[in-house]
């Protein structure tokens, strides 16, 4: 084997433990998130094919074609942010199992052994006082003496 050879077993080979651990975590994962980084992963693993190929055989092909799907993993990542946040709001969970609703509608749902109910529990927010009104912070009457202990009823104190 020459150099190129091995250069281009080498990227191979780590080109498809990438795609290989991304693919295991997508299906085994079930955090939206998760399975999202583990999609970017087997895509990584993708470009890193294109790239040894071009190398071996002297054509900026792959690199283009690495560059082209590097941005649009970057666009796929902000449209996904926002997706995953719509979809927290709305639920309270990013698990996949709870969001069966979204699937077309000649699509049996899918059953799950494992899921478990997520349940949310209802928010205790504070009580404020109404926006405009200042609280009041008069003592009851009959808790508080009238007069500070050690100051006598002219206002001077116990000593003096």
């Amino acid at each position: 084997m020459s150099g190129s050879d091995e250069l281009l077993n080498n990227y191979l080979v780590v080109g498809a433990l990438l795609f290989t651990l991304g693919a295991v975590g997508f299906l085994t994962r079930r955090n939206l998130i998760v399975m999202f980084l583990c999609a970017e992963l087997m895509l990584q693993g993708v470009s890193l094919t294109l790239v040894g190929f071009s190398g071996y055989h002297g054509t900026w092909g792959g690199q283009v074609m690495s560059i082209f799907s590097l941005s649009l993993a970057a666009a796929e990542a902000g449209i996904a942010l926002a997706l995953f946040v719509v979809l927290f709001r709305r639920g309270h969970s990013l698990d996949v199992s709870i969001w069966q609703d979204l699937r077309e509608e000649d699509q049996p749902p899918v059953e799950d052994d494992h899921s478990t109910d997520v349940t949310v529990p209802e928010p205790v927010w504070p009580h404020l006082a109404p926006a405009g009104h200042l609280p009041d912070h008069t003592p009851p009457a009959g808790r508080y003496p009238q007069t500070p202990v050690g100051v006598n009823a002219e206002g001077a104190g116990a000593h003096g």
